[in-house]
């Protein structure tokens, strides 16, 4: 059994068993180690990890560390997902709907003024920080209440059990040993090796705290942090622009990204397609002229943009750990690991970001919501479902459907669309679900477990839907792919 999962185990004997952690120690038997267990990082991942070996008797230390981004950002213990991920970026998301809610209720008989409706950014994002620095204050506390000693320093490793790290005040370093040590540092984001792209550019790190209105803003990257932050811009009334190198969301199922994609260029997100930037460049008037090229077409192009934000992927976090003086192999910037996350050392873990060849979406210790702007799907995507079973074996069940609060403000259904991939045999278990509409995160969480649990067609079409809710429309599906006939709906109810 890994690491990560001894700790998360709800039987503390047999995690004491596993790693030698005893809640009870005989007087005469003095540790060989300071610590039972030194966890490298405080995101989700080794805070998860950490709380629960310190509840199964563990004597651990957390470290937790920061570095300020090129633009000056840093921030507190949580990691990426409370301080400049999943919470900030779920916040923004949600400021951009209730802006649109604004307009949708003229139609509904608001009598509400929504002509050159702007939010107060400088507002937005101090309510936005305020939350996450009561969440970095409840984590402290919670972490002293469960007796895991915490210190914000930069460990690495000296030899494969002993870390070393500066005090506070940067004058003096301290050595702790450990048992055991689980990496978690997880990643930052990259910046392309162009000019001007540290220096004037900012990334995902530094938008939730950005302190001016970022304007008519260019994103570079097509992943679904690009894409989320095109869309809450977008909704904050601002003008965001994409810049794609060559597909947008790569891994995901193509149909439902290239709908997502439909869906944002009609509402108002201009895409630079096959196309990549080549430096970046302050004027005179302080906006940022940025020069481009298409690698399709070979034509040049530039514009000009008042904020630059890269999207582009993210690197591990590598580089101050000192690994070689454990014994610890890595794979470019990332530590590679076995099937129980162990990694060429047998007493040393990594988990989440970190990790090669583990997907970023979702930290390993906790099953944190990656909300991608009203886009999500849980399984197998169609394209992975016929590679791995073969086209005869697989039935794509799909339909487009009418959100009955779309109808009185008349937005666009167009792209209002799902789809279940299942094996054409027996019962035909689901493999995947996909859905592209209002609250996404919220549908597709409760079809998650019922995908882990086996969900069969058969199943999923017995159901009695909820009516009128979007998420019956999985219980509605009826036509296939294979089929040809037409999956748009007459009405709402039909």
């Amino acid at each position: 059994m890994s690491a990560l999962k001894l700790m998360r185990c709800s039987s503390c004997p047999r995690l004491r068993a596993s790693i030698g952690i005893g809640s009870v120690r005989h007087a005469a038997s003095k540790p060989r180690h300071d610590y039972d267990l030194v966890v490298l990082g405080g995101g989700s991942a080794g805070l998860a990890c950490a709380k629960e070996a310190a509840d199964c008797g563990a004597r651990v230390l957390c470290f937790d560390f920061v570095k300020p981004s090129p633009a000056g950002t840093r921030w507190g213990i949580g990691g990426t997902c409370v301080n400049v991920g999943c919470i900030p970026k779920k916040l923004m998301h949600q400021a951009s709907l209730l802006g649109e809610a604004v307009h949708e209720a003229v139609a509904y008989g608001w009598n509400v003024n929504d002509q050159d409706l702007r939010p107060d950014w400088r507002k937005l994002v101090r309510s936005v920080q305020n939350h996450i620095k009561s969440v970095n204050w409840v984590t402290r506390v919670d972490l002293r209440d469960k007796k895991v000693e915490y210190v914000n320093s930069l460990g690495a490793f000296l030899d494969p059990h002993t870390i070393e790290y500066a005090t506070r005040s940067g004058l003096e370093r301290r050595q702790v040993t450990a048992e055991h040590v689980v990496v978690a540092v997880g990643g930052r984001p990259r910046y392309p090796d162009i000019p001007g792209a540290v220096e004037l550019g900012i990334t995902s790190d530094d938008i939730f705290s950005y302190e001016r209105e970022p304007g008519r803003t260019l994103v570079v990257g097509a992943g679904y942090v690009g894409l989320e932050c095109a869309c809450f811009l977008k909704g904050l009334g601002y003008e965001p622009t994409v810049m794609v190198r060559s597909i947008v969301l790569r891994g995901f199922d193509r149909q439902m990204s290239e709908l997502l994609a439909a869906m944002m260029a009609e509402r108002g997100v201009p895409f630079l397609g096959t196309t990549i930037p080549r430096s970046v460049e302050r004027q005179a008037d302080g906006r940022l002229l940025v020069r481009y090229h298409n690698t399709a077409t070979g034509a040049d192009g530039s514009d000009v943009f008042d904020t630059v934000l890269w999207a582009i992927g993210r690197r591990g976090l590598v580089e101050d750990l000192h690994l070689p003086a454990a014994g610890v192999r890595t794979h470019g910037d990332k530590i590679v690991v076995d099937a129980a996350e162990a990694t060429s050392v047998p007493h040393i873990f990594a988990v989440g970001d970190i990790v090669y060849g583990r997907p970023e979406l979702t930290p390993v210790a906790i099953l944190a919501g990656r909300l991608l702007a009203r886009r999500l799907c849980v399984g197998m995507s169609e394209e992975t479902a016929i590679e791995l079973r073969g086209a005869d074996n697989i039935e794509v069940l799909h339909g487009y459907y009418k959100p009955t609060e779309f109808f009185i403000p008349q937005k666009s259904v167009r792209h209002c669309y799902l789809k279940a991939v299942a094996e054409i045999s027996g019962d035909q278990k689901i493999l995947g679900l996909h859905y592209i509409g209002p609250v996404a995160g919220e549908v597709i969480q409760g079809f998650a477990a019922a995908l882990k649990s086996g969900l069969t067609v058969k199943t999923l079409l017995s159901t009695v839907g909820i009516h009128p809710t979007t998420a019956e429309e999985f219980t509605r599906l009826s036509i296939t792919k294979r089929s040809g006939r037409d999956p748009t709906p007459a009405s709402c109810c039909s």
